[in-house]
């Protein structure tokens, strides 16, 4: 025992490493020299950080030299793997290197996936949600109506979207002179009137609502017979018409409003087919004294393709009397085709918004002379009657 020979860890006897350098070379194809330089300079890279890691007054220990095929001999003959606490042999899978026993290098926690973010609501899941917050506003009240009725919120989300298909795809209305009305401020819009019903209103409240730059509603005043229908009363009321009073007319432009009138009224909505695109007489010019008493501007309107929807070729003056209208418009449709031949025809519209005639240089008193009403009404009429006939003179045809 006493001549025994004790073998430091982690050395062992030249000639076993010689005979085994010699036995790896001569088995693994011929190694060269750059291969053996290499696993010699990281033999002495591992010893150096061995060294510096077990700090000053321990002993370091000398780095085994590994395999050619990357194992490391334990000195009794025996290849095993490195040690995975091995500054420069750092395991490739976290959690192996943990259930192999080592405490210095613990198991990095798997990432977790990426929670995936709601998909972007489409267009369909915001019409959905705005649906769902205007039904809870009418259910709870929390919505408004002005004084005369009006519903803003019910107007835009509803009314518009019932009446802009008809306006935009049925008879594709081409707006013209939009810029003509004022973006703020009151106006007045002068218009005639056709068609025997009154889709004319609509049509031009849609245009100014669907293509003036700031979004602008037109405030139509509308004749006693509306208000005295059922359900059509309260939708008139709701979609911001009025009576034509000079009071309300009043009102409303004094708050800044665009305000709508068709001063032909039913002589121009009822009139015979062979008269069509003639206007009819403009009243007594009460609106032009709306207009100066508030200082507005007054704007033509020229509507083209509203008196072929129902070509009216007689009046029944006896139903009319008994239903209480009017008139009784004869069709070729109606009544011959019953609820069928209530179905406007398809034609083509156009709305061409004039040059607005100020009025905000007459004096006060202005309002009552009848001489001045009487000229300002010629000129509104005359403007309007001469728009269109140039647009007739322009149109290619009633339906295109």
């Amino acid at each position: 025992m006493a001549d025994a020979k004790v073998i430091p860890f982690g050395e062992e006897p030249r000639s076993r490493r010689a005979a085994r350098l010699g036995g790896a070379a001569g088995t693994g194809g011929g190694a060269s020299k750059a291969a053996k330089d290499a696993a010699a300079k990281r033999a002495q890279g591992r010893a150096k950080s061995a060294s510096s890691q077990s700090g000053s007054g321990q002993q370091s220990l000398s780095s085994v030299p590994d395999q050619p095929d990357g194992t490391q001999d334990t000195g009794t003959g025996e290849a095993r793997n490195p040690e995975p606490s091995a500054p420069d042999a750092a395991p490739s899978d976290p959690t192996r290197a943990g259930a192999a026993g080592s405490d210095d290098v613990r198991p990095e926690p798997e990432p977790e996936p990426a929670a995936e973010g709601r998909p972007a609501a489409g267009p369909w899941d915001r019409r959905l949600a705005q649906g769902f917050a205007f039904l809870r506003r009418r259910v709870t009240g929390d919505y408004e109506v002005d004084e005369f009725g009006y519903d803003k919120e019910l107007t835009d989300q509803v009314l518009m979207s019932l009446i802009r298909p008809l306006y935009a795809n049925y008879f594709r209305v081409e707006v013209k002179g939009i810029e003509n009305i004022p973006t703020d401020g009151g106006a007045l819009v002068v218009s005639n009137h056709s068609g025997t019903l009154p889709l004319d209103g609509l049509m031009m409240q849609v245009a100014v609502h669907d293509n003036h730059p700031a979004g602008r509603h037109l405030r139509l005043l509308a004749a006693d017979l509306v208000f005295m229908l059922p359900v059509v009363n309260e939708l008139a009321r709701k979609a911001g018409h009025t009576l034509a009073c000079a009071e309300d007319a009043e009102r409303l432009l004094q708050r800044g409003e665009i305000v709508g009138v068709m001063p032909e009224g039913f002589k121009g909505l009822g009139k015979p087919f062979g008269e069509r695109y003639k206007l009819q007489r403009f009243g007594r010019g009460g609106f032009v004294s709306t207009a100066l008493r508030q200082g507005v501007p007054i704007v033509p309107c020229s509507i083209v393709g509203a008196e072929e929807i129902y070509p009216m070729l007689g009046n029944s003056r006896t139903l009319a009397r008994l239903l209480g209208f009017p008139y009784f418009p004869i069709t070729p449709t109606f009544p011959w085709l019953g609820p069928l031949g209530a179905v406007p025809l398809p034609t083509k519209w156009t709305i061409q918004f004039g040059e607005p005639i100020p009025t905000d240089g007459y004096p006060p008193e202005a309002a009552e002379d009848p001489m001045l009403m009487f000229n300002l009404t010629d000129q509104v009429r005359e403007q309007i009657q001469h728009t269109l006939y140039k647009l007739l003179v322009q149109r290619r045809s009633v339906f295109f």
